[in-house]
């Protein structure tokens, strides 16, 4: 079957849950509930794009794919902000209230964490990119134990709003938000497409790549950064997903089976639409709000990630 028409299959099934997600229940609802949904499915198109996009070309420059972007612990940082927030504002300071702040914030918190740990990193000399993931992985551990500390202290009404926070949700998307991140997103990834040719060329290694006339240092460094201002924009929108790039992109892999980056990272694009607005639709209509989409994703991706640590392991055997 030609990759073409893979994509078309795709693209159908997420039409197809979009129209079942949109207009499933109406019952002549049209002018209140429609474009809630609409935002809804908006909110969920922009996150699955913007976490496969950037986790594909993460896998791309670290030239591993049981990697995403969160390993660099931008979600950490995310849940750090928002514990900061609750232990010294409350649950009722207008950095909660107001969505818009707390976005801001939040993002603006990301953006320069990953700005400043790259920067450090990348001018101490010709470091391997595995050591700014070691880093990363290490800033994200230590990260991690502040927030469960704070999170211990905190009041316990506190805690409870704070839960909110700790898993994505799309049922109470801020519609002002949405129109925001789409333009933060749009032009990250219009920019990131200039060099979607390079990247297939990054797929062969540092020292092929260099050969072939590619300058390597800058284009990796480019891509980190429009990687770390997907995730947090992604993040800040809707919460964090832990697994879900992962899924997305190793899936494109094995469906496509090219090296062309723009065939992955549209592949992946549309199966996030698929899994996402499928998913939320299966949450809402089938199990009645019982539990919440991203609980299920990192439930799913945790088993599909200890299945690729097996098959890597016996790969290298």
């Amino acid at each position: 079957m030609r990759n073409r028409t893979k994509m078309l299959i795709l693209l159908v099934i997420a039409i197809i849950f979009t129209a079942l997600y949109l207009f499933q229940g109406l019952n002549g609802s049209y002018d209140y509930a429609l474009p809630r949904r609409a935002i809804k499915v908006l909110a969920m198109a922009l996150t699955g794009v913007a976490i496969a996009y950037s986790t594909v070309i993460f896998q791309t420059i670290t030239h591993n794919r049981i990697l995403t972007p969160s390993v660099m612990g931008l979600d950490s940082l995310y849940m750090l902000v928002q514990t900061v927030i609750y232990y010294f504002f409350g649950s009722m300071s207008i950095l909660v209230i107001n969505k818009n702040y707390n976005f801001f914030i939040s993002v603006i918190a990301m953006i320069v964490f990953a700005l400043l740990l790259y920067r450090f990193l990348f001018n101490a000399g010709k470091r391997p990119i595995y050591f700014l993931l070691l880093v990363g992985i290490i800033i994200g551990t230590f990260l991690g134990s502040i927030t469960t500390f704070m999170q211990v202290l905190i009041d316990p009404n506190e805690f409870t709003s704070l839960q909110n926070k700790m898993f994505a949700s799309f049922n109470n998307v801020n519609g002002d938000l949405v129109w925001l991140a789409m333009v933060i997103i749009v032009l990250t990834i219009i920019y990131g497409w200039r060099v979607i040719r390079e990247l297939d060329v990054l797929s062969l290694g540092r020292d092929n790549a260099i050969n072939l006339g590619v300058n390597y240092d800058k284009i990796v460094k480019s891509m980190l950064v429009l990687s770390a201002i997907l995730i947090a924009t992604s993040t800040a929108l809707v919460g964090p997903i832990t697994f879900f790039g992962l899924i997305v992109a190793n899936l494109s892999y094995q469906y496509f089976n090219t090296y062309k980056h723009s065939v992955l990272i549209v592949g992946a694009s549309l199966m996030s639409l698929v899994a996402l607005i499928g998913g939320q639709w299966i949450v809402e209509r089938i199990f009645t709000f019982d539990t919440t989409l991203s609980v299920i994703i990192n439930f799913i991706g945790g088993i599909y990630f200890i299945y690729l640590l097996l098959k890597e392991s016996r790969a290298s055997v």
